[in-house]
């Protein structure tokens, strides 16, 4: 075996190191960081028979040089073998249960090839190899049919004495079987998926490592990192093994409960505190309108304040309607109509802005909020309030003094929502607001960079014994939206719903926890420290470019109940920014535009330009994506934003090294003037934007 040796040790100039081969081989291996990682399994190359692909059960996988020959092909090769792997050891080596490998296999095999880009799956067009062929049949193949294909078996030599699916396996291979990267996208909803050229989704963004692009964007979403990717692949891994062993309830179970202990652990939150997992921040919301109605026979009056910078789906869900057109658990639902089991209640709007487009001042805006609970509670309605800890632009609202004056309105039926989406806050500052008797929503994919949809609510301990203590059952139209899993397991109001569990909110959990738990690693003087520097020069930055304009000034800021304390809440993070050229502001959809351009590589569009040049069209630079605004009172544009994001201070703190923590973080700076370099290219370029 003189000339098979182990992939990552081959240095000499084979085939492989073809000028023309180099960059393709590239491109693939950058999608091998989607690969699980697997403690002592070799990959092997042969070129004694560069026609094999030979799986050695817990040892290693070999693949022949013609198969090297084509990246793409040696790349679904090497995930299907990976893949068996990995069954294989969560099944402890039993070979008499083969034959899960075997479908498990194919099946992950299967969805990545379906997530490979366009210009790879033309590269196997035209090849004609088993497994491929099989992968790119049209038609469904269920797992029995697979234990038909002895090829299968050949890969592996382990004859398949049990050939049939056994019925503890079904929900494990249904839940289990799909790679990482496609279990982020999973139990949400359409906006998730990723077109077949780019592989972003809406946001712009991957739901596996896009490492190539500077990214600034958490206002909005960001791709999953490296560190939180493999985290989660990891825990995937573990939950195979554990339902195989303990059956996939009990697994999926504990972990859920593990993922929500971790959760209070890093805010420090009381064990009393319930926390409910939720696919997104509107489906919270539909959430909130749906136990609000079962602990309170009054009228419902719902005060959403902010509301033109929330979620553009969250009136229609406290209204108790169906915001998509699709829900997460993919029951196809026509949007705006009402759910079933759902009664009519009020909403009042808040806006942040009046009719010209201005922002209002924070008096304006408290009163407008006082004379609407006043005048609900007149009524004898209850009240739910929906205050704004931060905003997508960064604004919040109402004031702690207002909150305070609402003392002197007699017999207040009320309950207090904070939208804390943005989750711009320290821990001290959820503990506050728990204290208070409030609900706090939360997401795990803003500040704190884990993947888009990772939602939850945080009730304090006197909510949840109210909505524990109610005899009526949450409305029935909520089974298309959540499984009786998502909600406590003491609460009988949930009893009616859907069985199942969302394994893909909580893999995204698990993503978003894992970037809060590094975060907070970072010694708080120094992450303070990151925090001002960093914002500092992205103000700065703003203000410095002649043709942006931020939107951001003596505005209506984040209220602080500690304005002492230095924390997330007492400084801007989010810098919003009109765009102009020749000193007019760019229209809506140029700034759309504008933004999907950052997003890409540009080179193409600039040929002949020099070097420089190029290297800046090329960069891809993801921000916060735009937003309506009115410039002045009459003209209408958007903005887009730049925003920190807990990544700029934990992937800066390394070695536990303080001269290398602030350099690093200047290296980000640095990316922050290449993104202003690059928006400046792009106008400069008109054709571009038309």
């Amino acid at each position: 075996m003189k000339n098979d040796i182990l992939i990552e040790d081959q240095y000499k100039r084979t085939f492989l190191f073809d000028k023309e081969n180099v960059n393709h081989l590239v491109h693939v291996l950058k999608r091998f960081n989607t690969v699980p990682k697997l403690n002592n399994i070799n990959i092997i190359t042969s070129t004694r028979e560069p026609n094999t692909f030979k799986i050695v059960p817990n040892k290693t996988i070999i693949i022949g040089e013609r198969y090297l020959a084509n990246p793409v092909l040696a790349l679904v090769y090497l995930r299907y073998g990976i893949e068996w792997q990995l069954w294989y050891k969560a099944l402890s080596n039993k070979e008499e249960d083969v034959a899960l490998c075997d479908i498990a296999a194919f099946k992950v095999a299967r969805i990545f090839y379906s997530l490979l880009p366009k210009e790879d799956k033309v590269k196997l067009k035209s090849l004609d190899y088993f497994l491929i062929n099989l992968i790119t049949e049209d038609k469904a193949i269920d797992a029995t049919s697979l234990l038909n294909y002895d090829e299968l078996q050949a890969f592996h030599g382990i004859e398949n004495t049990n050939p049939k699916v056994e019925e503890a396996w079904e929900p494990i291979l249904e839940n289990l079987a799909k790679p990482t990267e496609y279990l982020l996208m999973d139990g949400g909803d359409l906006r998730l998926n990723i077109d077949e050229v780019a592989l972003l989704n809406k946001y712009g963004c991957r739901p596996f490592p896009r490492p190539e692009a500077f990214t600034f964007a958490s206002s909005t979403a960001t791709s999953v990192s490296n560190f939180a990717f493999d985290k989660t692949d990891k825990v995937r891994s573990i939950l195979i093994k554990n339902s195989l062993k303990h059956g996939a309830q009990a697994a999926i179970t504990d972990f859920s409960e593990l993922l929500k202990n971790n959760l209070k652990k890093i805010f420090k939150l009381k064990e009393e505190s319930q926390i409910i997992f939720s696919p997104s921040g509107t489906d919270a919301s539909l959430q909130i309108a749906a136990f609000t109605q079962i602990v309170t026979d009054k009228a419902i009056t719902h005060v959403l304040v902010a509301s033109d910078e929330t979620g553009s789906g969250v009136p229609a869900a406290l209204k108790g309607c169906h915001f998509e057109n699709t829900t997460a658990l993919n029951h196809p639902i026509k949007k705006g109509d009402k759910i079933e089991g759902f009664r009519d209640v009020e909403l009042i709007k808040v806006l942040f802005r009046d009719e010209d487009g201005k922002l209002k001042s924070t008096n304006q805006l408290d009163k407008e909020v006082f004379d609407a609970i006043k005048e609900t509670n007149a009524k004898g309605s209850h009240v739910v309030l929906h205050i704004m800890d931060q905003s997508k632009l960064g604004y919040g609202a109402p004031s702690e003094k207002m909150m305070q004056d609402l003392e002197v309105l007699k017999d207040l039926s009320m309950q207090v929502i904070v939208d804390a989406a943005q989750m711009r806050l320290d821990p001290a500052d959820i503990q506050h607001y728990l204290e208070k008797g409030y609900i706090v929503s939360i997401t795990g994919s803003k500040y704190f960079t884990g993947p888009p949809y990772s939602g939850a609510l945080i009730l304090p301990k006197n909510v949840n014994e109210s909505i524990n203590a109610s005899k009526n059952k949450l409305p029935a139209g909520l089974h298309q939206y959540y499984n009786h899993s998502d909600w406590p397991v003491s609460w009988a109001c949930s009893k009616n719903l859907a069985e199942g569990y969302n394994y893909g909110a909580y893999m995204r959990w698990n993503a978003a926890i894992a970037e809060m738990d590094r975060y907070f690693k970072t010694p708080i003087l120094y992450r303070n420290m990151g925090i001002e520097m960093f914002c500092n020069f992205v103000e700065d930055s703003v203000r410095e470019a002649s043709f942006l304009e931020p939107l951001y000034g003596d505005e209506t800021k984040p209220t602080s109940y500690n304005n002492e304390a230095f924390g997330l809440k007492s400084i801007r993070t989010i810098f919003p920014f009109f765009i102009k050229k020749d000193h007019k502001v760019l229209s809506v959809d140029q700034v759309k535009k504008l933004y999907l351009l950052l997003n890409s590589d540009l080179s193409t569009h600039f040929e002949g330009s020099p070097l420089e040049i190029i290297r800046l069209a090329a960069q891809k630079c993801h921000i916060g994506q735009a937003v309506n605004v009115k410039y002045g009172n009459d003209i209408q544009s958007a903005i887009l934003r730049i925003s920190l994001g807990s990544r700029v201070i934990s992937e800066s703190w390394v070695k536990r090294d303080i001269s290398l923590f602030f350099s690093n973080i200047e290296m980000q700076m640095s990316q922050i003037t290449v993104i202003i370099k690059k928006i400046e290219l792009i106008i400069s370029r008109p054709d571009l934007l038309d």
